[in-house]
C-alpha cells in the first residue's frame, strides 16, 4: 500500500508542470558544469605533469627490481646460476642462464619503456652503502666485459654485492641493490639520504 501512495505523490507533484520544467538539465546548467569541469581539468594538469616522472622513475626501478627477483627464483628453481647483465651504454639489461644469454625473458631496454629514465645517480651526494661521497658509477656489480653483472646460484645467494642506480630527468634517483646473501633492496634518495 505505501508503495502506491508514493508514487500517486510524485505524479501529483508533476502534474501541473510543464515540459520543460520536468525535462533534465537546462542548456546554462551544461554550460556551467562544463565550465566548472574545465577549470579543475586545468588546474589539475600541471600536477598530474610533476607527478608522472616521479612515477616512471618508480616503475623503473620496480622493473630492475623484479627483474632481479626473477633471475634468483629462476637460479633456484633450475639449480643452476642465473645472472642479471646491465649495459650502461646501451641503457638495458639482460639475463643469462649458465653463463649464456636467454630470450626468454626478453632482454629489457630502459628508454623505450621509460620515458627519460637512464642509469644514473641523478642528485645523490652518498653511495651505498654510505661513504659521503657519490656512487663512482652507475652500476656498482663486478664488470666483465661488456656488462656489469650480479649472479645468482642454486641456493639464492649472489656472487657480489651491488646496486644499480636509475635517475629521470628530474635528477631524482632510485638504487636497487643485491646482497651476497641473495636480499634484494629497492631505496630512494630523499636529497639527504637513503630511503
Amino acid at each position: 500500500m505505501k508503495h502506491g501512495f508514493r508514487s500517486s505523490q510524485i505524479r501529483r507533484r508533476t502534474v501541473g508542470l510543464s515540459m520543460k520544467k520536468r525535462a533534465g538539465f537546462t542548456i546554462v546548467e551544461l554550460v556551467v558544469a562544463l565550465a566548472i569541469m574545465g577549470i579543475a581539468v586545468s588546474v589539475a594538469i600541471p600536477g598530474f605533469s610533476r607527478w608522472l616522472p616521479g612515477y616512471r622513475l618508480k616503475a623503473a626501478a620496480t622493473h630492475v627490481y623484479t627483474s632481479m627477483q626473477s633471475a634468483k627464483m629462476f637460479a633456484i628453481r633450475d639449480s643452476t646460476d642465473w645472472s642479471v647483465c646491465f649495459s650502461i651504454d646501451f641503457e638495458a639489461f639482460l639475463f643469462k642462464r649458465a653463463g649464456i644469454a636467454v630470450s626468454e625473458p626478453k632482454p629489457t631496454w630502459m628508454p623505450s619503456h621509460y620515458k627519460d629514465v637512464v642509469f644514473g645517480y641523478g642528485n645523490a651526494t652518498d653511495s651505498i652503502p654510505s661513504s659521503g661521497s657519490p656512487p663512482a658509477t652507475a652500476v656498482t656489480f663486478p664488470y666483465s666485459d661488456p656488462y656489469y653483472e650480479v649472479t645468482f646460484n642454486a641456493r639464492g645467494l649472489a656472487n657480489a654485492e651491488g646496486y644499480v642506480y636509475l635517475q629521470n630527468e628530474k635528477n631524482a634517483t632510485y638504487a636497487v641493490g643485491v646482497l651476497t646473501t641473495g636480499l634484494i633492496l629497492m631505496r630512494k634518495w630523499t636529497g639527504t639520504e637513503w630511503e
